[in-house]
Parts: structure tokens; sequence; C-alpha cells
């Protein structure tokens, strides 16, 4: 079986389409309809983080393959033998982003982070094809 490798950057087309209309649409509305310059950097400052991922273009990564599960963030990584994962949750939040834990047998819990996170089914499958268990739980509001 060939290993599973996810790599998510940061300078993405739908991360540059997504801040060009932002910052479009506040230039449009302070010229069109007089919107508070005040109004216009406060949501112009919500934008920062999303340009600067966007700039220095970090990469995150998660590979898996017949022993081990192994990931990047720009702040964090680890690897994890497979043996030790006693199953692999995935819980839909409110706002439809799926969070990823790994329950271990030691009774730890292994939060991926959310850059890590692969497309859901397709890496369900892939954990699935090496003999690990899966759950998924839908809106839940605590946990």
């Amino acid at each position: 079986m060939t290993s599973y490798r996810f790599e998510n950057r940061g300078r993405s087309r739908r991360a540059a389409v997504a801040l060009a209309l932002i910052w479009g649409a506040l230039l449009l509305g302070i010229r069109i309809i007089d919107l508070s310059p005040w109004i216009a950097a406060a949501i112009f400052l919500f934008t920062l983080p999303a340009a600067w991922e966007f700039l220095i273009d970090t990469c995150s990564t998660l590979d898996l393959d017949e022993t081990e599960l192994t990931w990047h963030s720009a702040r964090t990584g680890d690897t994890v033998p497979l043996a030790m994962i006693q199953k692999v949750r995935f819980d839909t939040r409110l706002d439809l982003s799926v969070k990823i834990t790994l329950l271990l047998k030691d009774g730890r819990r292994i939060r991926l982070p959310h850059a890590c996170n692969p497309p859901n089914r397709r890496f369900e499958d892939e954990l699935k094809a090496r003999g690990l268990a899966t759950e998924r739980h839908h809106f839940s509001l605590i946990g």
C-alpha cells in the first residue's frame, strides 16, 4: 500500500481571491457608499492574519504510511505510531469545519492542527485501509 500525503499551503488561489474581494469591497464601500474609514480599518484588521499567511506561504503536511502518522504545521509537529492509535474521531462543528482527534490506547487525546486536516472522506478511507477504527460525530456543542 502506498503512503498518503496531504499538503496545505498558505499561498493559494482561494486565499488570494478572498483577500482581493474583501479589500476591493472595502475600497468600494469607502468610495461609493461613504463607508467610514474607521469601520473599514476595523474590518481590514481581520484580514491581516490571512494576508500574513499568504505572504510567508506556510506549509502544513500530513503523512500516513503503514507504520505511523506524521504531521507538521507552522508551530507544531508530531509522529504517532499507528499501533498506539485506538481510533480516530471526526467531529463536525457548527461552522461545518471538522476537528480530527486521535484517541490513543494509553488514554491520551491528540488533536490534529486544523491546517493539517486533509479532505475528511479520503483520509477516513486511508485510515480504514490501514485497519484503524474511525468515529464520526456531527454538530456537538461540547468537546
